[in-house]
C-alpha cells in the first residue's frame, strides 16, 4: 500500500513538471527520499525473478527477454529521475550527484542538464521522438496475429530453433503450414531481421533499419515492447515512474507474444493463444488493440518528456 501511494505521488510529479513547458518543480529533500525510495521497490519488484534467477544460474525463456534482448541491467531501472526542469533540494551530496547529466543549481540542489545532454546527442533524441510520434499517428494493423515468431521457425535447418530450451506445441509440418496458409505482413525490421531465408520472402513488407520510422505502428507487439528501450534510451529525462510504465508493459506484451507463438509455453504458466483458430486469431487482436491504445498513451508522455526537456536545454 505504501508503495503504491509513493507511485502515485511519482505520477504526480511528472505531471506537474509537465505543466508549463519551462517552469521549475523544486522537490523537497523529504519528497525526494519518497519518490527515490516508491520507485527502487517498484523497480525491485518487477526485477526480483530475474535477480532471483541470475544467483542460482537458472534462466527462463520467456521473462529474461526483457534483460538478454533489451541489454539494460536491473541497476539502470533501479535509478530514479525527476525528469528535466526539477530541483532536488539539498541532494548535491548525494552520490546521484555523480551521474551523468546532472548539474549542480542554485547552492546545493541538484538539476538534469538538459542543455548538454541535447547538445551531445540530439541527433538521437531528434530520432526518437520522430519515431514515437510517427508510429502513434499511422494507422495501427491488427492483421498479423504474431505470425513474426512462426516465421523465424519456418522450415528450419535440422530442427534449430530460436529458442532452442521450449519445444513446439505443433509438429515442424503443422508449424510450417500455419506460415504458408497465412498472408505474412510484419513491419518491425527488428522482428523480420530474425526470419528464415524461406520465410523473408513470404513477408509483405520489406522492413528496414533505413526505413523504421516510415513502417512502425502501434498494433505491433514489438514497437510496443520498444517504447521501454526508447524510454530508456532519453536517460534522466524521462521521469522514473514513465520508465517503469514502460518496462511493465513491455513485459506484459512479451508474454502474449510468447503464448501467440509456435512454441509450447505452458511450462512456465501460460497458456498458448491458438492464432491459427478463428478464436485465437479474436484473442490476439483484443490484446494488439489495448496494447496500442496503452503503448501510445506511453509514446505521448515520452514526447512530453522530450519537448519539456528541449525547453529548457533551450533556456539554458
Amino acid at each position: 500500500m505504501v508503495s503504491d501511494i509513493r507511485a502515485g505521488e511519482n505520477r504526480a510529479l511528472e505531471v506537474r513538471a509537465h505543466e508549463g513547458q519551462a517552469r521549475e518543480v523544486r522537490l523537497s529533500e523529504a519528497d525526494l527520499q519518497a519518490a527515490e525510495l516508491a520507485h527502487q521497490e517498484r523497480a525491485d519488484a518487477l526485477t526480483s525473478g530475474w535477480r532471483e534467477r541470475r544467483s542460482v544460474g537458472e534462466a527462463h525463456a520467456v521473462d529474461d527477454f526483457m534483460f538478454t534482448y533489451y541489454p539494460f541491467k536491473p541497476a539502470l531501472l533501479r535509478r530514479w529521475h525527476p525528469g528535466a526542469g526539477v530541483r532536488l533540494a539539498g541532494a548535491a551530496g548525494l552520490e546521484r550527484a555523480e551521474w551523468k547529466w546532472y548539474r549542480q543549481s542554485r547552492g546545493t540542489d541538484l538539476l538534469v542538464d538538459a542543455r548538454e545532454l541535447f547538445a551531445a546527442r540530439a541527433q538521437s533524441i531528434a530520432f526518437i521522438s520522430r519515431l514515437l510520434q510517427q508510429t502513434a499517428l499511422r494507422p495501427a494493423q491488427f492483421g498479423c496475429f504474431g505470425l513474426h515468431e512462426w516465421a523465424m521457425v519456418y522450415k528450419v535447418a535440422d530442427g534449430h530453433v530460436r529458442h532452442e530450451s521450449i519445444p513446439l506445441r505443433l509438429t515442424a509440418e503443422q508449424t510450417d503450414k500455419v506460415v504458408e496458409s497465412h498472408r505474412i505482413r510484419c513491419s518491425h525490421f527488428d522482428a523480420f531481421r530474425f526470419f528464415t531465408p524461406e520465410a523473408r520472402g513470404r513477408n509483405s513488407l520489406l522492413p528496414s533499419r533505413e526505413n523504421q520510422e516510415s513502417f512502425e505502428q502501434a498494433g505491433c507487439l514489438h514497437a510496443g515492447m520498444d517504447v521501454y528501450k526508447w524510454a530508456i534510451k532519453l536517460g534522466p529525462i524521462v521521469p522514473g515512474v514513465l520508465l517503469l510504465d514502460s518496462f511493465d508493459l513491455a513485459r506484459e506484451i512479451r508474454q502474449v507474444d510468447m503464448r501467440a507463438s509456435p512454441y509450447d509455453v505452458s511450462s512456465f504458466g501460460l497458456s498458448a493463444i491458438r492464432i491459427e483458430t478463428a478464436e485465437g486469431k479474436a484473442e490476439y487482436s483484443a490484446f494488439q488493440h489495448d496494447f496500442a491504445t496503452r503503448s501510445n498513451i506511453l509514446r505521448s508522455r515520452l514526447v512530453e518528456s522530450i519537448v519539456r526537456a528541449e525547453s529548457f536545454a533551450a533556456a539554458g
